[in-house]
């Protein structure tokens, strides 16, 4: 039976019929050595209509953790019988992930750069490839991030709330945190919204590391969007979706002077006005300064390398109000349920969540 014109999708020059799984590669700007790169896509269309999610990962190509989200996401048992098509890029900035680098080679963001241009820098042709062979054609995102190099984020949603499509992508994904974040100019977030894709952003982790635990969070919480969003059959039974707690205002708590950080605090934990969260010394030991925090809160983000300048962004936290206490009580039962003894990546069962 021949397929209908109107059900084929056209990506990178392919064309994907309903039922079909390909990977294509869009062609973005050759590398000056002659070789070409390009953008790989895996296309795993359902016979049945339904939803184009894109999954995106390593926009920024040190935030490799999404990377293995995407992996594990393409592997499941639940991509055998979907409704609608998911498109999983893992690797968008191809030129950074293979240099360990946040930036193109032209030091542009590419998350700044969008719509892009066919005839402009080499970032705002990648970014212009993206947005025209895959956003376009999308009816919702998901975009993977970590926090930079030395940086932790803790799991965390971040999306324009205003949107009830994307707050209910929020909500159904399942983390414990979530931040009402605006539009940043240029951002991919932004270039879909101006198409009206809503798009939500998973941060979790630090730049080129895995994490287990933020892996499993991550393939869970998209299985969890593609059944919110009707293109996997929902579970007869399972566990309650944790409420939805918002922050819409968060900052940088830095260091005070020059020295040794010795944290005090993990990510996740809730905090208090002036709770002590670090000391910072001198190599001599001749003297130790307190970093306090200046709000009560939860910690989102923080840093990792123990060796701070004044000024120095240290902590991350983010403001819940009276609700502090719940995100903490959801926080450590995410611990629970996607944490592994000694963090070691068991071997997958790839048909059971």
């Amino acid at each position: 039976m021949a397929t209908d014109d109107k059900d084929v999708l056209h990506i990178g020059g392919c064309a994907i019929a309903p039922g079909e799984r390909r990977v294509v590669d869009i062609s973005v700007a050759p590398m000056y050595t002659h070789d070409d790169l390009s953008i790989a896509v895996q296309v795993v269309r359902g016979k049945k209509p339904g939803p184009v999610l894109f999954v995106s990962a390593a926009i920024h190509g040190n935030e490799i953790n999404g990377v293995e989200i995407v992996r594990r996401l393409l592997k499941h048992s639940a991509l055998r019988s979907i409704r609608g098509t998911v498109l999983a890029i893992p690797i968008v900035n191809v030129y950074g992930f293979l240099n360990h680098d946040r930036y193109l080679p032209d030091g542009r963001d590419l998350n700044r750069s969008f719509p892009g241009s066919p005839k402009g820098s080499l970032t705002g042709r990648v970014a212009h490839a993206f947005a025209s062979e895959i956003v376009s054609k999308s009816t919702h995102g998901i975009d993977l991030h970590t926090g930079a190099r030395h940086r932790s984020n803790f799991p965390q949603i971040r999306a324009d709330l205003d949107d009830p499509r994307a707050l209910e992508m929020t909500k159904a994904f399942g983390v414990p945190l979530a931040i009402d974040s605006r539009l940043r100019d240029g951002s991919l977030r932004e270039c879909a919204g101006d198409m009206g894709i809503p798009v939500i952003l998973y941060e979790a982790g630090e730049a080129l590391r895995f994490d287990e635990m933020h892996i499993r969070g991550g393939v869970k919480g998209v299985l969890n969007v593609m059944r919110s969003i009707g293109m996997i059959a929902r579970k007869s039974r399972g566990k309650r979706t944790p409420e939805l707690i918002v922050s819409d205002q968060s900052s940088w708590v830095r260091a005070p002077e020059s020295g040794i950080l010795r944290a005090l605090v993990p990510l996740g934990s809730k905090v208090s006005v002036g709770q002590v969260l670090a000391h910072i010394g001198d190599p001599m030991g001749s003297r130790e300064a307190p970093l306090t925090a200046p709000f009560d809160g939860v910690v989102i983000g923080r840093t990792n390398l123990p060796l701070v300048y004044e000024g120095d962004a240290v902590f991350h936290i983010a403001q819940y109000g009276r609700r502090a206490a719940s995100v903490e009580a959801q926080v450590e039962q995410f611990r629970e349920e996607h944490g592994t003894r000694n963090d070691v990546a068991p071997t997958p069962d790839i048909g059971v969540e």
